[in-house]
């Protein structure tokens, strides 16, 4: 099958600007071919949003709504069809896909309502004769930018708010998956959005997209989901027009376990968390620190819980562990996991690539346990992205929150602990934008998300998620009465 474009409202005929391969990672086949975006069309795409934008931020909230919902029912009725695709694209299990885009599409609906409580204030004045009122507006055109591990969520809540802000969008998917985007754009489409409203533009080389992006003054917020590297490169180039950038970027989050967590608490948790899409999420349980009391006691239940994942083609229906997307991903997590190894660590299960006889491709990895870590080590300096918990042995709390903290990363942080006011004293003192206590599977649609330092800038979701497609705009009336 071959995919055009969807600029600004039309499908667009693949063309001679050439395709790209969409590859099942768990088979290695080739499932859809998809067009090259050119500049020409991410100008067209630009220029169609740009006279859509001043209709849809006069239409009354209550009636961006309904086209809002109408969509979201529309993926919802399809979800058997468009997990299938996302499995097939991007790997995960197919009951992850399902809950993907049921979290995707409440985004949709929060913010279809979202948009109705766009409140402004009034601030009482100095003087007598001045009334101070403040409004919020529709920033304009917006662009989202989005990976390829979530590709239908991430997608669903930087429209959803953009859209409830009432600012056109346009997306650009990651190459690996793009499929899921222009199936979100279908039903966008079939749902009656108003032309230019939604573009979703294929662009295999992001420099080209970018290029055009950020030199085109109309553009005036970037919402961006991927790497540190890239983040900072969409900064310093948003500078050139002062556009509003918002990041959501890698996380190295710190798990710390201390001596009277509930350990089948943990075990369930850890295990959600870790091993969720193969271990390839932005908040993924990465450094796990244990009480050196009771470390030896997690390991042996983490490695129990370890062994009944059974590894295959998400559209397997009892398969836990997927493939990693691409080959450069397991090259990656295998150079962590030997790195750990030269420097002293211990496999305690896992550690290779997985090599059973019913796998089709060579791009899964066997669930991954490591002790004897310490801070030296890749897995605990960066993001390994992949199915591997190295446990850390700790015995100081003070000591362990600053070795939690010790990285240029904020994004997500878990606590576990019967004690609440430890509980509490910690979640505060790590430097996270989110932190569970006793919970690693915390994402709510009604909940702002983001991180802190090199983790990203602004939020998403919840009641600031408009905020980063809405400008405040102080009215001074004088000379009343």
């Amino acid at each position: 099958m071959i995919y055009g474009n969807y600029i600004a409202g039309e499908w667009q005929d693949p063309g001679a600007s050439g395709t790209f391969p969409v590859i099942n990672p768990a088979t290695g086949e080739v499932i859809a071919e998809v067009a090259c975006a050119t500049a020409d069309d991410i100008r067209r795409a630009i220029d169609g949003a740009d006279a859509a934008r001043a209709a849809w931020a006069a239409t009354p909230a209550i009636e961006r709504s309904v086209v809002m919902r109408r969509a979201a029912q529309i993926m919802m009725d399809r979800i058997d069809e468009l997990a299938a695709i996302l499995v097939k694209e991007q790997g995960k299990p197919l009951a992850q896909a399902k809950g993907e885009i049921t979290y995707g599409c409440g985004f949709i609906d929060w913010f279809a309502e979202e948009g109705r409580r766009a409140y402004g204030t009034t601030i009482p004045a100095s003087v007598p004769d001045k009334r101070i009122v403040i409004i919020r507006q529709p920033i304009g055109i917006s662009v989202a930018i989005t990976p390829w591990n979530f590709p239908s969520l991430q997608l669903l809540r930087k429209l959803g708010a953009a859209l409830g802000a009432g600012c056109p969008m346009i997306a650009k998917p990651a190459e690996l998956t793009p499929l899921s985007a222009l199936e979100i754009a279908r039903a966008f489409d079939e749902a009656g959005l108003p032309k230019g409203l939604l573009s979703v533009v294929c662009a295999p080389e992001p420099y080209e997209f970018t290029d055009v992006i950020m030199a085109d003054p109309r553009v005036r917020a970037v919402s961006f989901t991927g790497s540190t590297e890239v983040g900072k490169l969409l900064m310093r180039r948003g500078a050139d027009h002062v556009k509003k950038v918002s990041l959501e970027l890698g996380g190295q989050a710190p798990t710390i376990v201390f001596e009277d967590a509930d350990l089948d608490a943990v075990v369930v948790e850890t295990m959600a968390s870790k091993f969720r899409n193969m271990g390839q999420t932005c908040v993924s349980v990465n450094r796990i620190y244990v009480h050196e009391s009771i470390i030896d006691e997690l390991a042996d239940r983490l490695k129990a819980a370890m062994a009944q994942m059974p590894i295959g083609d998400g559209l397997e229906p009892d398969t836990a562990v997927g493939p990693l997307v691409e080959p450069a991903a397991l090259e990656k997590v295998q150079r962590h996991v030997d790195d750990a190894v030269a420097k002293g660590a211990r496999v305690v299960v896992g550690g290779n690539r997985a090599t059973a006889a019913h796998l089709k491709s060579d791009q899964f990895f066997e669930p991954t346990l490591l002790v004897g870590v310490d801070e030296s080590m890749q897995v605990m300096q960066e993001e390994t992205f992949g199915p591997v918990a190295p446990l850390v042995p700790f015995t100081d709390e003070a000591d362990v929150v600053a070795r939690a903290n010790g990285t240029p990363f904020g994004l997500s942080a878990y606590v576990f602990t019967r004690d609440i006011n430890r509980a509490i004293r910690v979640s505060e003192a790590l430097e996270f934008g989110t932190v569970g206590i006793n919970d690693s599977t915390f994402s709510a649609v009604q909940a702002p998300f983001g991180g802190y330092k090199e983790s990203g800038l602004g939020r998403e979701g919840g009641f600031l998620g408009l905020d980063e497609f809405m400008e405040y705009k102080f009215i001074s009336i004088g000379h009343v009465g």
